[in-house]
């Protein structure tokens, strides 16, 4: 069945296909509408869940990781500030190792306030232990959530999909939405290896003497390490039933490309289209799009970026005193790779689109020009695309 729908209604099928059993909800924008249709399918039978308000979204962390401890499968969905409220009980989910899935709308951080897009509040959650993804159209947010379920519950690593705030949130877009038979096939009830139970009691979350913490974290940091491979494993299963394919990476026109440019979210697709327009001109550019930003795919992002000249990251974040956050994750990623002839790419970083100022193809074939002429990238990042100061 295909439907017209708002990113934030894809979110919403996304979790009624899986199947969550329990949805805790608290509003915040552009989020809301995901909580919203959710709560209609609960109420109308279309989604048979417990719907949860509570009074924060520290606490509807909180709840989800009550039910998950429990092998319910929970869903939750913020924003922004919500998200950073969450932040605490983000490294419970995770020390868990509970499976929770949460969308998260990606709005800039205040002040000054705001409620259009930026990627600074999800990027600021990268260090918690949970599997990130930045998702570029409607369809794949609904296929996203699916997919997260089963590699969380594959791994034991709570996952959050993020989305660019209005530019898919409120925007419609045709979305496929699949049979419920077949996402039964692909995501059949959780089996949780250890629950609370009063038949089977154990401890958890308890207090850990130092050997023990430090044998916890290392599981935990293998796992994330092994997600890479496993969602790989989970997206071709995807893609064998619904016809569908997604990447940890997608890399679009770069098998010689001599730069490419690296992007994430809805910005990948403005990307595509100078990416065109360049090649017209006759200029070997390719685009990058970064998908899963944790666990970070460095092998992935190696083979594609190593055999190029330069490479370009636009950044719709920042980390202040640093630069663009991908900027710095990709540039990482790079420096201990084999050289090829004692030569690397050279890795260049802009920010462009904060706070939801329009990412144009002429914005990003300024910063391609940009590129070209420099042999060498500045100390500090470049912003793009600042609109003129209001008097």
């Amino acid at each position: 069945m295909k439907k017209v729908i708002k990113g934030n209604f894809a979110v919403s099928y996304g979790a009624m296909l899986s199947r969550a059993q329990v949805v805790t909800a608290y509003p915040i924008t552009p989020q809301t509408t995901i909580v919203e249709l959710l709560s209609e399918m609960c109420s109308d039978g279309t989604l048979d869940a417990s719907f949860i308000k509570v009074e924060s979204e520290h606490s509807a962390m909180a709840a989800c990781i009550g039910a998950a401890s429990v092998g319910a499968r929970v869903f939750t969905a913020t924003s922004s500030q919500g998200l950073t409220l969450m932040h605490e009980l983000l490294h419970w989910a995770s020390g868990a190792r509970l499976p929770i899935v949460m969308a998260n709308v990606n709005r800039a951080m205040a002040p000054g306030w705001t409620i259009y897009c930026d990627q600074n509040d999800s990027l600021s959650q990268r260090d918690t232990g949970w599997i990130q993804f930045y998702a570029e159209s409607n369809q794949e947010v609904l296929d996203t959530v699916i997919m997260a379920y089963k590699l969380s519950e594959k791994v034991l690593i709570p996952s959050m999909i993020n989305l660019d705030a209005f530019f898919l949130s409120h925007t419609s877009e045709p979305v496929d939405i699949p049979d419920q038979k077949l996402v039964d096939e692909f995501l059949p009830h959780p089996k949780m290896p250890y629950s609370i139970t009063a038949k089977d009691p154990h401890s958890f979350g308890g207090f850990l003497r130092p050997p023990g913490y430090f044998r916890i974290r290392h599981k935990l940091a293998q796992a994330m390490f092994e997600a890479v491979d496993t969602a790989e494993e989970v997206q071709e299963e995807f893609e064998n039933k619904f016809g569908r394919s997604y990447g940890a990476v997608e890399p679009y026109r770069c098998e010689d490309a001599e730069m490419i440019l690296v992007t994430a979210g809805t910005a990948a697709s403005t990307a595509r289209i100078a990416i065109d327009n360049l090649r017209d001109q006759g200029k070997k550019v390719g685009t990058l799009k970064i998908r899963m930003v944790r666990p970070f795919p460095t092998r992935k992002v190696r083979e594609i970026l190593g055999p190029t000249k330069k490479v370009t990251v636009m950044d719709r974040n920042m980390s202040y005193g640093m630069g663009g956050i991908f900027f710095q994750e990709v540039k990482s990623a790079l420096y201990n790779m084999p050289s090829r002839n004692g030569d690397k790419p050279v890795v260049f970083g802009y920010i462009a689109g904060m706070g939801g100022v329009d990412i144009t193809p002429k914005i990003v074939e300024e910063i391609v020009a940009d590129t070209e002429r420099r042999d060498r990238p500045d100390d500090e990042a470049v912003w793009v695309g600042q609109p003129k100061a209001l008097n």
